[in-house]
């Protein structure tokens, strides 16, 4: 009997510290701080998971499709019934170069079809994302992109595959859509957003450079759907973290004010300028990628591990781009222009000294450098893009940063497909030549954003109250409602029952606002009589604070 009880005992003692074990937790991650903090790193993992399933199949899917016969179709070229050694033996020759050619095509192309798709569905998703936020669509793409990693474990054919991979161009447009916005969207000081979205950055670079080693690896010793079971499974405890932090069905979704649509952001020559930046500077990678290995074969003859892993060293260095950009940022923000034109030149400089590297050692110090330029590009313009949609248009940054992925998009659609081709008919010297020279190029042109941040913000009337922090206290809420009500030229009186204040005719200075049992005021009836000696707003407020049950003097540091 007491050993029942006694259990029954430990059972409720459980339950309450279970409980108020919830409750704590619940109470810290509504905490605006606390809850900044998961969404960061929500957004990262998500950013880390695509990335990490772009790059992991580069490994893979060639030997696999090679191994299971996938171009049996397509290699056969010529079926001769010569009897005749001679005849047979050029026959197979041009069997093979055929097949050969074919193989390098139809990889081309299965690796494109991700960005293209997301090409062609970040328009859509960027307003999606303007109407409905930024939660939903995460869960969309976090979901899109589970199905498609699962599609990729179980595929057994090339169609099957490259239907995963273009499903996966539709999750990314929007995960990393709204991953990006939500960041902006939550970190509003200029300093924060450049930080947190440096840090993102630094986890989309680690997704690209870690993710090959990571699939040949496993790959090699336990089999293809390993790496894409591992991926599925970090997709759905983000998604999990997601649903239970954020919780996206909340009501807050439709308090958002209506976005600029894309095609006017698109048109802003602010943004024109920093898309194409970053689209600029994602070329080099786009267009080496893919070729650098067959050349590294050729010039240097290196061997399958030097190829897979010749871009992972230059991770260093991208993070240390990431790091010095923020901080130069936060001590002078009014020259990130100046940033991604500097990483641009960088770049430009890199690809030429490429072709020029006979060893792998050396070739390591211009892939780094490439990859510090390109740090320097994306953690100056990604912020920026932010900035500019406060300060030109309405805060909302679904389509904005729709249109940072288009143009990131737009290289990696074109560079698969174009590089090879460029390669056979000039050359690998010739097209490092062609990126440097058309980075080089381009790094005046952001001399446009060098005015940027000397632009103020724009007031949007019916979107304030949906823009602005909501009010912490008494004095604060009074005081944003005297903000709000001074602003109104067109309205005489607004009568403030729950404060008994009354705003004063526009032909007084500053739209005062007078307390009406203030013996310096008239009667709140008098419409036209006008105040002498009315003081200053803040400090009428101030004092009918100070007047409440509850609340001693206000200092002027409190204001």
């Amino acid at each position: 009997m007491e050993t029942a009880e006694a259990a029954r005992e430990k059972m409720e003692n459980a339950k309450v510290a279970m409980s108020e074990f919830i409750g704590t937790a619940k109470s810290r991650i509504t905490n605006p701080v606390i809850q900044r903090r998961f969404i960061l790193i929500i957004v990262c993992v998500a950013l880390l998971l695509d990335n990490m399933l772009y790059m992991v199949i580069v490994p893979i899917i060639p030997d696999y499709l090679r191994s299971i016969g996938a171009w049996n179709d397509t290699d056969t070229t010529i079926v001769s019934s010569f009897d005749n050694v001679t005849n047979t033996t050029v026959n197979t020759t041009i069997e093979s170069h055929g097949g050969s050619r074919n193989e390098d095509f139809y990889i081309g192309i299965l690796f494109a079809s991700k960005a293209i798709v997301q090409l062609l569905i970040n328009p859509f998703s960027g307003t999606i994302i303007d109407r409905i936020g930024y939660d939903i669509p995460m869960v969309i793409g976090l979901s899109i992109l589970f199905v498609a990693t699962t599609i990729f474990a179980c595929g057994t054919s090339y169609g099957v595959l490259f239907f995963a991979r273009s499903m996966q161009g539709v999750g990314s447009a929007f995960a990393d859509t709204s991953g990006l916005a939500m960041i902006a969207d939550r970190f509003q000081v200029e300093s924060e957003r450049t930080k947190a979205l440096g840090i993102a950055l630094a986890f989309i670079s680690f997704g690209c450079l870690v993710a090959p080693p990571f699939g040949g690896v496993l790959y090699e010793f336990v089999g293809k759907k390993m790496p894409f079971v591992t991926l599925a499974l970090v997709a759905v405890l983000d998604g999990f973290l997601l649903l239970f932090v954020i919780k996206p069905y909340s009501e807050r979704r439709w308090q958002m004010p209506k976005g600029t649509p894309i095609y006017k952001l698109i048109t802003d020559p602010y943004i024109a300028v920093a898309a194409g930046a970053l689209s600029m500077s994602n070329v080099s990678l786009a267009f080496l990628e893919p070729t650098i290995s067959i050349w590294m074969e050729d010039t240097m003859s290196a061997v399958s591990w030097q190829t897979g892993i010749i871009w992972l060293p230059a991770f260093i260095p991208h993070v240390i781009g990431v790091i010095m950009t923020v901080k130069f940022a936060a001590r002078y923000p009014h020259y990130q222009w100046l940033y991604a034109a500097i990483g641009l030149v960088v770049i430009g400089i890199c690809t030429f000294i490429v072709p020029a590297c006979e060893t792998f050692g050396v070739l390591i110090i211009p892939l780094c450098g490439i990859c510090y330029g390109i740090a320097l590009v994306d953690t100056s313009l990604l912020p920026t893009l932010g900035f500019l949609v406060d300060v030109r248009h309405v805060p909302v940054y679904g389509s904005v940063y729709a249109i940072a992925d288009i143009s990131y998009c737009v290289a990696y659609a074109i560079g698969p497909v174009l590089a090879g081709q460029i390669v056979q008919s000039l050359g690998f010297t010739n097209l490092n030549i062609m990126i440097g020279v058309f980075n080089i190029a381009y790094a005046p042109i952001l001399i446009v954003l060098r005015k940027v941040y000397d632009l103020k913000p724009r007031e949007f009337e019916d979107t304030v109250l949906l823009t602005e922090e909501p009010a912490t206290g008494l004095y604060d809420a009074v005081k944003a409602e005297a903000k709000r009500e001074a602003k109104e030229g067109d309205r005489y009186y607004v009568n403030h029952n729950a404060f008994r204040m009354h705003k004063v005719n526009g032909n007084i200075p500053n739209g005062n606002l007078v307390d009406s049992d203030d013996a310096s005021s008239t009667d709140s009836r008098n419409f036209g009589t006008p105040v002498g000696n009315a003081s200053r707003p803040d400090d009428n407020i101030r004092r009918f604070v100070a007047q409440q049950q509850g609340y001693g003097s206000l200092s002027e540091q409190e204001d």
